[in-house]
């Protein structure tokens, strides 16, 4: 896989990350400099190259710098809850009913790793995995989130409660986010762009919660 953008390859770096190789333009900007340096400390081979060679081998426009990767590693539904147990803390999982677009994959899980998120599930079919545009989008916070992938949310969510998790559904119009009690394991899930959270979802999740929204979009998402 590759990626680009200068913010997420330093991330990647920084993360432990296996990162294959690096290909950066020749340049003399400092940021660049500082991740091919970075690159050589950690033994990732480095090659230098003129800007047009770069967007040939990237196929875009980049930001000077390129990173090879292996493709992403899904988790198991365990190791998020071996991560909260890890941290001392009550589980915090974020669950996605069929995200399509990657910008709003990366764009999600970027938030979640900065809300404190152990982990967050998506299903295997009908829904964006990630990409290299997920990487991008995230500004390289995937590199330290917890993402599983899963055949069956609904058994997946079954699964979850029967280990103390609270499973709360987004929907507009029901009860306010503000009024639950998340003193307990708790999973959010929140639906698709076009069709919100599946009607199997909402049956098998404990409540349905709403964000108050004062602006003249109806969603987030």
């Amino acid at each position: 896989m590759i990626v680009d953008g200068a913010n997420v390859v330093k991330e990647l770096l920084n993360s432990g990350v296996r990162v294959d190789k690096i290909i950066a333009e020749k340049s003399t900007n400092k940021e660049i400099l500082q991740i091919m340096d970075i690159a050589n400390r950690q033994g990732v081979p480095v090659q230098v190259v003129e800007k047009k060679d770069l967007e040939r081998i990237a196929k875009t426009k980049t930001q000077g710098v390129v990173a090879f990767i292996p493709n992403f590693k899904y988790c198991e539904v365990r190791d998020i809850m071996l991560e909260a147990e890890r941290k001392g803390e009550k589980p915090f999982i974020v669950i996605l009913d069929g995200i399509e677009d990657p910008h709003n994959l990366g764009a999600i899980i970027r938030t979640c790793e900065c809300a404190g998120v152990h982990g967050v599930i998506i299903p295997e079919n009908r829904a964006c995995e990630v990409n290299a545009t997920v990487f991008r989008t995230s500004a390289g916070a995937i590199s330290n989130m917890n993402v599983c992938r899963v055949v069956n949310l609904t058994r997946t969510i079954d699964e979850l409660k029967e280990q103390g998790v609270w499973v709360y559904a987004m929907e507009a119009g029901s009860k306010r986010i503000y009024d639950a009690d998340f003193t307990y394991p708790t999973a959010i899930v929140v639906g698709s762009e076009g069709k919100g959270v599946s009607r199997l979802v909402k049956e098998h999740s404990d409540e349905i919660l709403s964000l108050d929204m004062f602006g003249h979009v109806n969603s987030l998402n």
